[in-house]
């Protein structure tokens, strides 16, 4: 099987304006709502005013707490429900958090609509507030003492990490700060929900359509049969689309409260105080190794927020008891409860920051050693999963290290702190990191339809967010088929058709591929048998015709190694069923190696990253260009959470106070300079058929404690925090 590279299917649409978003869908009658939120950080409503937004000319419907009996919370999802938070807003007049909704204004325009909610007064009964990991009232859970599943969510252990540090030759303890940081997808959250016939259907963004349907009709009481959700396309979800959302359910009602469809687009002030987030997280790391650079012991201890009515778990030292063969581990995960909505997950959620804790101790043990960073690394390289003994499906760590050295240049690197300059004085900083990520997989089903005109059908649970899953299901298939790629149809995202899995965590490839391909082969023998013995050179409109057919069906399904057959049924009923890292018989992970330079300015001490190299391991690579895309916006994403982007915490009132574009500052066009993307492009198939791997999630990861590392090198200052500002330099 080649690597055809396609250019992406959709592109065209995409540029021309064609490719249609949620609040792109326009239907007569359409009414406009907004929410009035909590200006509170903790209490309950004592009363609450509307009279004023009623009065605005326009507003056709405000809903309360006092207007929503009936209904129920979706549960979590990560508690075997289908929300991104348990709590349901506006179900009662208890106030979790600021920005929680506590009314939704719906008017026949959107100025209207916004006035309206704009005034909307409540008045509170206020409780103390704790926003931050150290803040008086927050309360520590040991998540190995937690409810949540074991032994997914347990403390980590191998060997006994403790004596192994005690005897170790060379011993490194540092403590590490990750900041709240918010995805910030270009298309806001948006919903459109119309009632016809006692159908609901919803179109909406989002990263899983099953979840929205099945959780609408446990909020709603309905049979989720009398529910479609349609989302064929979304504008970047990154995690914070991975479930249903707070406000759908209250638009549904509205909608059907009014008798009109019902559009809410969620300004992205709200979207920062009431949709998920990477939470605020502390990491102490101690590593130990013998005289010639040896790992022999790891220890990793995290704290990080969750919310007080749900427990987001932490699976950060999953990672990081993976990335070298280390034989003594202890990872301890901790969850502090605050006063905030339930956080959630950001491009490679835990990965990127326990990477980033983990690889700025890995650097600093180099240096105690006296060994290059790269070769400890590759010394430290292991066939086998330290945490199961199993061996990897596949493991390039050495090739990504080894390729990455080589295209940076990394033999021209002096290693003392400083001493690498230009003439003008700049500062030059060269620096490494590795990253990993688990390859997951999901059950898919996939439906292939050919038609006596011509045309291709193809519908698979999966969800397109730009990272180009058209392109590689299209690619698939015209391999498979012998197809112009751009003649495919492709349907994801549409609970009328296949039942939708979650896409996240890097699996989307891994499941939706195996499915699309094993449904091409199933084609390819139906085409066959009704061929007969006719001549091999009709095409399959001929076929077709010959055989008084008007099309053709088949269907594949496709499941991780180990999972039953039954766990169709899990994905049926719109619950999260993709497995991995550890498969019954091995582990599979996704690996990349980060080289990055960084230059500050000598006298304003700015931070420049003028080239980084990524090489990365994700197995087959079907589809090169959006492969290459997907590197790309990792990289910059690791530069922006290295050097920019914090979520700026009010301790007093509770909430995030840089809650827009302007404040939140993300990296832009002038901070990036040169990205060179080299994929090892080495097939997996003990995963699955394909080969490929998950890629979108582990290129960011290794972005940023390499830019740290680098600036290490530049400077001799050891940083410990995201991000890095000026005055950490000075």
């Amino acid at each position: 099987m080649g690597n055809p590279d396609i250019p992406r299917v959709d592109a065209r649409e995409k540029v021309c304006g064609a490719a249609r978003y949620a609040a792109d869908h326009v239907t007569p009658g359409l009414a406009h709502a907004m929410l009035a939120v909590a200006t509170i950080g903790r209490g309950r409503i004592v009363n609450i005013d509307t009279d004023a937004a009623r009065a605005v000319r326009g507003v056709r419907l405000i809903l309360t707490h006092l207007d929503t009996a009936g209904l129920q919370s979706p549960g979590y999802v990560m508690g075997g429900g289908y929300g991104v938070q348990s709590l349901l807003p506006m179900l009662g007049t208890a106030i979790a958090y600021r920005g929680q909704p506590i009314a939704l204004v719906v008017a026949d325009t959107l100025e209207a609509a916004r006035e309206g909610a704009a005034l909307v007064r409540a008045t509170y009964e206020q409780d103390a507030i704790s926003v931050t990991l150290d803040a008086e009232g927050a309360e520590v859970v040991a998540q190995a003492d937690s409810p949540l599943p074991k032994p997914a969510f347990a403390d980590r252990v191998i060997g006994d990490a403790e004596a192994a540090l005690a005897t170790a030759a060379v011993r490194v303890d540092t403590t590490f700060l990750g900041p709240p940081q918010h995805q910030n997808p270009m298309e806001l959250l948006a919903t459109v929900a119309e009632w016809s016939e006692g159908m609901l259907t919803i179109h909406e963004s989002t990263q899983n359509a099953e979840a929205l349907r099945h959780g609408l009709a446990k909020v709603l009481g309905l049979s989720a049969s009398r529910i479609r959700v349609v989302s064929p396309t979304a504008g970047g979800g990154f995690g914070q689309k991975n479930s249903l959302q707070s406000h759908t359910a209250l638009v549904a009602l509205a909608a059907r409260e009014l008798g009109r469809p019902v559009k809410l687009v969620m300004p992205r002030a709200q979207i920062f105080n009431n949709a998920s987030f990477r939470p605020a997280s502390r990491h102490t790391v101690r590593l130990g190794a013998d005289a010639s650079g040896i790992m022999v012991a790891a220890v990793h201890e995290i704290d990080h927020q969750t919310s007080r009515h749900d427990l987001f778990p932490l699976v950060y030292a999953d990672l990081t008891a993976r990335m070298y063969g280390i034989p003594n581990f202890r990872g301890r995960e901790r969850l502090v409860r605050n006063d905030i909505q339930t956080p959630g997950f950001a491009r490679a959620p835990f990965e990127h920051i326990a990477a980033c804790a983990f690889e700025i101790a890995v650097d600093e043990l180099a240096y105690a050693l006296g060994r290059d960073p790269v070769a400890l690394r590759v010394a430290n390289d292991t066939p086998t999963d330290p945490l199961t003994g199993r061996p990897f499906s596949s493991r390039h760590v050495k090739a990504c290290l080894e390729r990455g050295a080589e295209r940076f240049g990394w033999e021209s690197r002096t290693p003392e702190p400083g001493s690498m300059r230009l003439p003008d004085g700049t500062l030059v900083g060269w620096g490494v990191a590795l990253g990993a990520y688990k390859a997951a997989t999901a059950p898919a089903i996939a439906m292939l339809r050919l038609t006596d005109a011509g045309e291709i059908f193809v519908s698979v649970g999966g969800h397109e967010m730009g990272q180009g899953m058209r392109t590689a299901i299209a690619a698939t298939l015209a391999i498979e088929l012998g197809v112009p790629a751009d003649a495919v149809n492709i349907i994801v995202g549409n609970t009328g058709s296949v039942p939708q899995h979650l896409t996240a965590g890097s699996w989307g490839a891994a499941t939706t591929l195996p499915a699309v391909r094993q449904a091409a082969l199933n084609m390819s023998q139906e085409l066959a048998r009704l061929a007969g013995d006719g001549p091999a050179s009709r095409t399959f409109q001929q076929i077709l015709r010959d055989a008084g057919r008007s099309h053709v069906d088949v269907e594949a399904r496709h499941r991780a190694p180990g999972q039953p057959e039954a766990i169709f049924d899990r994905v049926a009923q719109g619950f999260v069923s993709a497995a991995g890292p550890a498969y019954p018989e091995f582990v599979s992970m996704s690996y990349c190696a980060q080289f990055v330079e960084v230059r500050i300015e000598p006298h304003t001490r700015r931070i420049r990253v003028p080239r980084v190299v990524s090489v990365v391991d994700c197995g087959r690579v079907v589809s090169p260009r959006t492969a290459r895309s997907q590197v790309y916006g990792g990289v910059v994403w690791g530069i922006s959470a290295a050097l920019r982007e914090v979520s700026e915490v009010d301790s007093r009132y509770g909430g995030f106070v840089n809650a827009d574009l302007a404040e939140y500052v993300i990296a832009v066009n002038a901070d990036i300079g040169s990205i060179e993307a080299e994929l090892i492009d080495e097939p997996d198939p003990v995963l699955n058929s394909l080969g490929v791997k998950g890629l979108g999630e582990v290129v960011m990861v290794g972005v940023a404690p390499a830019i740290v590392n680098a600036i290490h090198h530049a400077t001799g200052r050891r940083i410990r925090h995201l991000p890095v500002r000026i005055e950490d330099v000075l």
